[in-house]
C-alpha cells in the first residue's frame, strides 16, 4: 500500500498547511465545522481505537515480564499517560500565555514553551505517519483513519493558532507537516514489534481524546454540542456498517 498511504500522508500534510486559511472555521460561537469534526475524530477513537487497544492488552501482557505484571492495564495505562501528557502542556501554555499577557501585553506563551509544546506534536504527527503504513490492513481501513485524522488535524490545528499565532503560521505547521511524512518514511523501512506498535497506538489514543475534548469543553469557545453529536453519531454509524 505505498501509493495509497503516500497519498494519505501527502493529505494529511496539506491539512496542516492550509487549514488557516479556511476562515469559516474562526470565530465564537465554534464553528458547527470543527465540533462535528471533533465528535467523529472521538467516535473513530472509541469505535477503532479502543477496540483495536483492547486487542494489544493481551500481547502487552505476555511480553512485559515481572514486576510490571503487577499493573494489570498496561495499554491503558499508556492511553491515560498520553492523556495527561498533552493536558500538562496545554495546562503550561495557557499559564504561560496568561503571564506574557500580563506582562507585556504579548497575548501568546514564550518561545520555551512553544517549542514544548511543538515538540510534543511533532511526535504525535510522526506517530500519526507511523501508523498510516503499520497499523491499516485495507484501503477501507486506510480512509477510516485518514479522514479521522484529517478532520483531527483540523482541530489541533485551531487551537496550536490560536496560541501560537504567527510562530505557528510560519514556522509550526511547516513542521508538523514535516513530521507526518518523515513518520511515514520511517514506517516504511522499519516495523516495529507488535508490543511497540500497542504502546504507540494506546499513546496515540489518550492524545486524540484529549487534544479533542480540550477545544470543545471550556465555555469559552461556546461550542456546538449539536454538530458534535452528529459527527460522532454519523461516524459511528458508518465505521459498524462495514
Amino acid at each position: 500500500m505505498f501509493l495509497p498511504t503516500l497519498l494519505a500522508t501527502s493529505g494529511l500534510m496539506i491539512v496542516h498547511l492550509f487549514s488557516g486559511k479556511l476562515r469559516f472555521l474562526e470565530g465564537t460561537p465554534r464553528s458547527i465545522w470543527l465540533s462535528a469534526a471533533g465528535g467523529i475524530s472521538v467516535s473513530y477513537v472509541f469505535l477503532h481505537i479502543l477496540p483495536e487497544l483492547a486487542r494489544g492488552q493481551s500481547i502487552i501482557e505476555d511480553a512485559i515480564a515481572s514486576p510490571l505484571q503487577i499493573l494489570e492495564h498496561h495499554a491503558y495505562l499508556i492511553a491515560l499517560l498520553g492523556l495527561i501528557v498533552f493536558y500538562g502542556l496545554e495546562r503550561i501554555a495557557k499559564v504561560s500565555r496568561a503571564r506574557q499577557r500580563h506582562v507585556d501585553g504579548n497575548d501568546r506563551p514564550s518561545a520555551g514553551v512553544f517549542w514544548l509544546h511543538l515538540a510534543s506534536f511533532l511526535v504525535y504527527n510522526a506517530l500519526v505517519g507511523y501508523l498510516l503504513v503499520n497499523d491499516v490492513q485495507s484501503a477501507s481501513e486506510l480512509g477510516f483513519f485518514f479522514f479521522a485524522m484529517a478532520l483531527h488535524f483540523l482541530v489541533t490545528d485551531y487551537g496550536l493558532r490560536e496560541h501560537y499565532k504567527e510562530q505557528y503560521a510560519t514556522l509550526g505547521r511547516w513542521l508538523l507537516a514535516v513530521a507526518v511524512l518523515a513518520g511515514w518514511m520511517v514506517g516504511c523501512v522499519i516495523e516495529l514489534p507488535e508490543l511497540a506498535k500497542s504502546l504507540l497506538v494506546a499513546a496515540l489514543a489518550g492524545g486524540i481524546i484529549l487534544n479533542v475534548l480540550k477545544e470543545e469543553l471550556p465555555e469559552e469557545r461556546q461550542s456546538r454540542f449539536s454538530a458534535f453529536l452528529l459527527g460522532a453519531l454519523a461516524y459511528a454509524a458508518l465505521l459498524l456498517a462495514v
